[in-house]
């Protein structure tokens, strides 16, 4: 892939994580990227098609950042749950919360109307739930480690949409350290 490629993505990326992905006019994208329109349609046949590359963009980051960087690292239990936790929270101190999650933000805005989105965003949530659930396994057993995953992951969800909603990080801080309390915590 070329520079200027990842360019226009990252660009896009800020752009449609800030503003959302509709109020993000190819204009803008275009303005971000310093590119004119003949070499953003050399790149992208639409900005649809620019949309579902950002998700991927995002999903490799993802995918590096969580899945490799915790889920599959030789940690316990108890580190992996703990580092996710201050994932979820690190990611958002440099936007102070007012951005929200790129996934939660474009599963709210695109799943009721693009399919493929909504596909590829449900799947990315997945592996999250996949990986957590052995997570949990290892923790408190087999018995609703999988219900337990989903459960962590729409209170950190719910917990980044309220934050964005609020503009207030400590909103998403409570609810980790509720998290921390109801798994890491219990019995001590």
């Amino acid at each position: 892939m070329s520079e200027k490629k990842k360019e226009i993505i990252r660009a896009a990326a800020e752009l449609i994580h800030t503003k959302g992905y509709e109020p993000t006019k190819l204009s803008d994208i275009m303005k971000a990227s310093d590119i004119g329109k003949g070499q953003f349609y050399h790149y992208f046949s639409s900005k649809r098609e620019l949309g579902l590359t950002i998700v991927d963009y995002y999903a490799e980051m993802w995918d590096r950042e969580l899945i490799q960087g915790i889920f599959q690292s030789s940690f316990s239990a108890e580190k992996k749950m703990e580092n996710m936790l201050e994932w979820a929270v690190n990611y958002h101190v440099g936007t102070q919360g007012l951005s929200g999650c790129p996934f939660g933000n474009l599963a709210i805005e695109m799943s009721e109307h693009d399919e493929e989105f909504r596909l590829k965003i449900n799947h990315l949530i997945d592996q999250w739930i996949y990986h957590l659930a052995h997570v949990m396994e290892d923790l408190r057993g087999k018995d609703q480690a999988l219900q337990q995953a989903r459960v962590i992951v729409a209170q950190i969800e719910g917990g980044i949409l309220l934050m964005k909603s609020y503009q207030d990080i400590s909103i998403l801080k409570d609810v980790i350290e509720a998290i921390r309390l109801n798994y890491l915590n219990e019995g001590e």
